[in-house]
This record gives C-alpha cells, sequence and structure tokens, in this order.
C-alpha cells in the first residue's frame, strides 16, 4: 500500500521549533495550517517511534492525539517486554510438553512395550493400579535405569524419521505439508510419503524396540548409536546373531506401512477436531493495551498442545492391537530375554514361532483372548494421565506469573 503523504514531506528534528512559533507553517497543495498535524508522522530517531513493513499505512495522528512517547526508565529497567513474555511462555509450555512426551513418559513406554510382546503373561496390566505395582518393583531390583533403557536411541530413531521424511519430500513431488488448496492426489501423496517415512525407519525401530525390551540384567551397556548399527546389519542381514525365525524386512513393510498411515490419519483428524472445538469454545482474545501477554500466548498456543495430546491418544488407543503384533513381529528371532511382567523379579526369554502377520493375530485371539492385544494398557493411561498433568500444571504456573506481573 502506498503512503499517502506527500513526497515532499521531511521530517522535522527534535530540536526543530514548533509551528508558528518563528516561521510560518509550510503549506502542501494549498492546506491550511490546521491541517498540517495531519501529515506529521512520528520521527524516526525518537524511542518508541516503529519501522513501518511493506503494506503498512503510517500513523495519522490528528490535533488532539499526543504523539506516541518512548518507554519510560521504569519500563526499560524494570521486567520483560511483552513479546520477550510471549516467547518464554510458548517455549517453556512447548519445552514442558515434549519433555514429558519423550523422556517423563519414557518408563511407561517401556513398561508397554514388555508387556505387549510378553506371551508367558497371566497379568495383562489392562489398568494402570497394577502396572505401576510392576513397575516399582523392575525399579527396586534393577535400578532406576531399568526403566530409562533405550531412550537414546529412541531419539535416534525420531531423528533418522525426520530426516528421512525432509529428503523424500525434496526428492520426490510427494507434499511434506497439505496446504488449504489440496486435492485428493495431494493427500494421497502426503499419506505416501508418510508410510514410505516409517518403512525407512523400520529397521532402527526394530533395534530401539530390543534395547527397551531387553532386561537390564543380562545386557551390556549400548551405545547411543548402536541403534543405527543394528538397523543397518539387520537391513543387510550382517553382523548380529539371529535365529532363523527372523523376519525379513520385505514381509513387514506391509503391516509398517498400514500402521503409519492409519496413525497419521486418525492423531491428525482428532488434532483438527480438537483444535476447532477449542478455538471456537474459546476464541483468542483481542489485546489493544499490551496487557496479559502470558494469557493470550496460552490461548493461542495451548490448544495446539491439547489437541495434538488428544490426537496422539486417540490413534495409540486405536491402534494398539496392530502395534501389539507389529513389536511381537519386530522381536521374533532376535534371541531377546525380557523381564517378567507379572512380577517384576524374573527375566523371561522370547521365542515365538508366527508365521506372518495373519497367524499372530489368529494365534493371539486363540492362545491369549481379545484381551492378549491389549496387554500392558494400563501402562498407555499413566503415560497420557501424566502428560495431561504436566500441561495443566504448566499452564497454572504461567497463569499466577500472569497475575503477579499485573
Amino acid at each position: 500500500m502506498n503512503s499517502q503523504r506527500p513526497e515532499s514531506l521531511t521530517y522535522r528534528g527534535r530540536e526543530d521549533p514548533p509551528y508558528g512559533s518563528g516561521f510560518a507553517a509550510r503549506s502542501f497543495n494549498n492546506s491550511s495550517s490546521t491541517d498540517i498535524p495531519h501529515w506529521v508522522s512520528t520521527p524516526p530517531d525518537i524511542p518508541g517511534s516503529r519501522n513501518l513493513h511493506w503494506g503498512e499505512r503510517t500513523p495519522q495522528y490528528g490535533p488532539a492525539t499526543p504523539i506516541a512517547q518512548g518507554p519510560s526508565d521504569e519500563s526499560v529497567q524494570g521486567g520483560p517486554s511483552g513479546d520477550q513474555l510471549n516467547r518464554f511462555a510458548g517455549f517453556g509450555v512447548g519445552l514442558a510438553s515434549l519433555f514429558t512426551e519423550n523422556v517423563l513418559a519414557h518408563p511407561c513406554i517401556v513398561f508397554r512395550r514388555q508387556c505387549q510382546v510378553n506371551y508367558h503373561a497371566r497379568n495383562y496390566h489392562l489398568v494402570p493400579f497394577t502396572a505401576v505395582s510392576v513397575m516399582y518393583n523392575l525399579t527396586k531390583t534393577q535400578g532406576p535405569k531399568a526403566l530409562w533403557k533405550g531412550m537414546g536411541s529412541t531419539f535416534v530413531v525420531q531423528g533418522v524419521t525426520l530426516g528421512t521424511e525432509g529428503i523424500i519430500s525434496e526428492c520426490t513431488p510427494l507434499p511434506r505439508e497439505l496446504s488449504h488448496k489440496w486435492n485428493l492426489k495431494r493427500i494421497a501423496g502426503h499419506l505416501i510419503l508418510k508410510g514410505l517415512t516409517c518403512v525407512v525407519a523400520m529397521p532402527f525401530y526394530s533395534a530401539s524396540l530390543i534395547e527397551t525390551v531387553q532386561s537390564e540384567i543380562i545386557r551390556d551397556d549400548p551405545g547411543i548409536l548402536d541403534c543405527v548399527k543394528e538397523g543397518v546389519g539387520r537391513l543387510i542381514g550382517m553382523g548380529i546373531p539371529h535365529s532363523k525365525r527372523l523376519f525379513p524386512l520385505w514381509a513387514l513393510v506391509f503391516p509398517t506401512f498400514l500402521h503409519g498411515v492409519l496413525h497419521y490419519i486418525v492423531s491428525s483428524t482428532i488434532q483438527k477436531l480438537v483444535l476447532l472445538v477449542l478455538r471456537r469454545k474459546s476464541p483468542q482474545r483481542q489485546v489493544t493495551d499490551g496487557t496479559e501477554p502470558i494469557q493470550n500466548m496460552l490461548d493461542a498456543y495451548f490448544p495446539e498442545l491439547m489437541a495434538t495430546f488428544a490426537g496422539n491418544l486417540c490413534a495409540d488407543v486405536l491402534l494398539y492391537p496392530l502395534e501389539t503384533v507389529l513389536h511381537r513381529l519386530y522381536l521374533q528371532g532376535t534371541r531377546t530375554i525380557i523381564d517378567n511382567t507379572d512380577l517384576g523379579f524374573e527375566v523371561l526369554p522370547i521365542n515365538t514361532q508366527y508365521e506372518g502377520l495373519r497367524d499372530c493375530i489368529n494365534t493371539i485371539r486363540k492362545e491369549e483372548g481379545t484381551l492378549g492385544f491389549y496387554k500392558g494398557f494400563g501402562s498407555i493411561i499413566v503415560q497420557y494421565s501424566l502428560h495431561a498433568a504436566v500441561l495443566q500444571i504448566t499452564k497454572m504456573i504461567y497463569s499466577v506469573m500472569l497475575q503477579n506481573a499485573a
């Protein structure tokens, strides 16, 4: 947008005398002297003046409107500005969510995976109370490291997933993000990209799965890049002692692709729906006086975290049976020894003999019942309850900070 000021207008310096004292007012296009303040804007050398960006209109100041003053010494020496509080609040809430999802909830992930692959178990741990008691026994007998094992490999898998997705999207026409002008072709390409990413990361995910479920009693401390070495070894079929029951990766491509695409569809759909409901129920505040910066950031950013939380929860719950089947197929033939999830004091070998995806499903249904697909479900309740509690506590902390700063 073009400025409405005359091109010949120049800014007045700070030491210039005001109009009408010492010299006559200068007229533009036969305008009277009373119209001059309409064209006068804040000089750029006065503290508090703003730099105009492309498309912005120069602020108009009428005769009764005072010129904006710069910040006082108290505001300069005082607390942080509104923008700093906005960034601090958004960073804090996001960091709390990331820490809970990847670090604080890791013991629940370890115990859940051990329950899923333990076909010997008589206690299914469908409720959180039994899961917490056995997790305590494991920590008591093996130390705190028993429930935080394999955490480094999970970060490696996340890095491999993000890098693979970026490389595939750059080298192929498959879109990494969906714009508002989407169509069926772009949606299909986007889902194929998500599925291919899961397939490429599958060898490293299976190596990370072994690190998270293997008992702390019989294993050595793995290096942070052992996950990559074992994943490459399984991909080329060299370097790792496996039994003949080990599944070839090509036989696991379809179930892995299916799980990745379904998980993304469910989580994204729930996330959009929850975000839409939250924004309609509590619209974002429009603050014009610069107050309540933390509350504005929480109102804008916190609903997105809650929507992501709800999407991941629904996807994990709905796809829990398929995840159980996949974990058993990934682990078969790897000579892995896990903790006894019934008591937490012993170890058990994994010696399954499934012939494929369908045989694994039928065997679980026949020998363990329908609830066998949901072994360890209580740990996922603990995981997401802990995540929700941390998000709410973080929001309360920033709300208290807002009240104290007011």
